[in-house]
């Protein structure tokens, strides 16, 4: 089965960290890998939440975690929005969600795939409902 996971998961993923489900498909999308890079790349003295656990690695694995970062590892897929544009624009008729959240939609129904969110998204999660798509909030 494959499975999505969101900025925070990834973050994790590329610093070492297991997936949710080892030895299975992992994707993320192009906002949430995005928001990554952002986040991490542009940190300032206050890091936030997804660029503090990048900060504060010892510098051999803060490198390679970062290098990770820059070029995506081949087993982290990510879907062009050439091929999720369509069902975009599709399921933009029956969702009222954020750029973000569509891409995720989008994404997942695509996919086939299982979703993986640190923190509750109410309208992204309803949505994942509504399209037959499992979520999860670790």
């Amino acid at each position: 089965m494959t499975h999505i996971v969101d900025d925070q998961h990834l973050g994790a993923i590329l610093r070492g960290d297991d997936p949710p489900r080892p030895g299975e498909a992992v994707y993320t999308t192009g906002c949430w890998y995005v928001r990554l890079c952002h986040a991490v790349l542009s940190a300032t003295e206050r890091a936030g939440s997804l660029s503090a656990p990048f900060a504060t690695l010892p510098d051999s694995l803060r490198r390679r975690a970062t290098g990770a970062l820059l070029e995506l590892p081949p087993e982290i897929g990510l879907v062009s929005l050439r091929e999720l544009g369509p069902l975009i624009g599709r399921l933009r008729q029956r969702h009222q969600l954020n750029v973000l959240g569509i891409e995720v939609l989008a994404a997942a129904v695509y996919l086939g795939a299982d979703v993986y969110l640190c923190a509750p998204a109410p309208r992204l999660q309803a949505a994942l409902d509504a399209e037959g798509r499992t979520h999860v909030v670790t």
